[in-house]
């Protein structure tokens, strides 16, 4: 299978994640392996890159891609919330950098037949590990009405929440909805045409919510965040890359270390409050794609990339 997949920001990724040539480098999304491929590229033969991911077709063309660097390249099944574990397991202690690009991947969005695109007429399942968990179409056709609202407005702030919960309750009870195209079709329909987003699908902020909770992305990315400064060198970098606003204020907040989550429902942790400043944000402002990597990579346009740094050791 061809891979088009383009990975978002990658000189900015090099240059910020990169510090010493012969480190250990982990990226934690390494998808089809474009980022990875490029890490690879810049580190020295003495160098080791650590790639994770849920996702087992991702990581067969990953491995395919990668397999002309030999040992130096480990690639595990597991989600990077178990970074921990995983390098516990190899025997690292500490890592000379991390990186993370939580967006989706060409290949899933158009080859994974997975339903995560609302043109593709596709099971509705959406999950990033195919061998667990509930799929998005289960929770579509059971979840109660209060709580299909609840999540449509904390995981994608969908103003259309109730309206949009309400259709899928009454479309469920004709029969089950099992098709990415047929909830598409119904939100389109429930959103007054009039309100219609001009550059995005109607359904955009409903398979986002679905897509989320699914997969438990805020979650994962919220433990991922609380463990991160303990399996870093000291000058060692966290590098992530979020397509949406929930993703970016978790990373955000944690390195700048703004103290409590303020997101609701659900209380999510930060860095330690114990140790401030054991890490800390290389720039004040999360880094953009530029407007020539926009023009080629459309995809790549709602991308926000921030740094930390760990400041000294324990």
């Amino acid at each position: 299978m061809a891979i088009s997949h383009q990975p978002v920001m990658v000189d900015e990724v090099i240059q910020h994640l990169i510090t010493i040539p012969e480190g250990i480098y982990v990226d934690g999304t390494v998808g089809t392996g474009g980022h990875s491929l490029e890490i690879c590229k810049r580190i020295a033969p003495e160098g080791k890159l650590i790639c994770l991911d849920v996702d087992r077709s991702s990581i067969r063309l990953a491995k395919e891609r990668l397999s002309p660097f030999g040992d130096r390249v480990k690639i595990v099944k597991k989600s990077y919330v178990a970074l921990d574990r995983v390098l516990k397991r190899i025997g690292i202690d500490r890592v000379n950098g991390i990186l993370l690009d939580l967006g989706l991947s060409s290949y899933q969005l158009e080859s994974s037949g997975r339903g995560f695109s609302f043109i593709k007429d596709e099971p509705l399942d959406m999950r990033m590990d195919e061998d667990k968990g509930e799929t998005a179409g289960e929770v579509v056709n059971t979840i109660s009405m209060e709580g299909l609202q609840g999540l449509l407005w904390s995981y994608a702030q969908e103003r259309w929440a109730k309206l949009i919960a309400r259709a899928i309750v009454e479309e469920r009870r004709k029969g089950p909805i099992t098709s990415s195209r047929q909830l598409a079709l119904l939100i389109e329909a429930t959103i007054p045409a009039k309100y219609h987003p001009r550059k995005r699908h109607p359904a955009t902020k409903t398979f986002q919510a679905l897509r989320i909770a699914v997969n438990r992305e805020l979650e994962n990315i919220a433990g991922f965040l609380e463990k991160c400064p303990s399996l870093l060198v000291k000058g060692g970098r966290v590098v992530v890359i979020s397509y949406h606003s929930l993703e970016d204020r978790l990373v955000k907040q944690a390195f700048h270390q703004r103290g409590k989550n303020i997101m609701s429902p659900r209380k999510l942790p930060v860095f330690p409050d114990t140790n401030p400043s054991l890490m800390k944000a290389l720039k004040r402002k999360g880094l953009r794609p530029s407007h020539m990597e926009v023009n080629v990579n459309p995809r790549a346009r709602s991308a926000i990339m921030r740094v930390a740094e760990r400041t000294y050791n324990e």
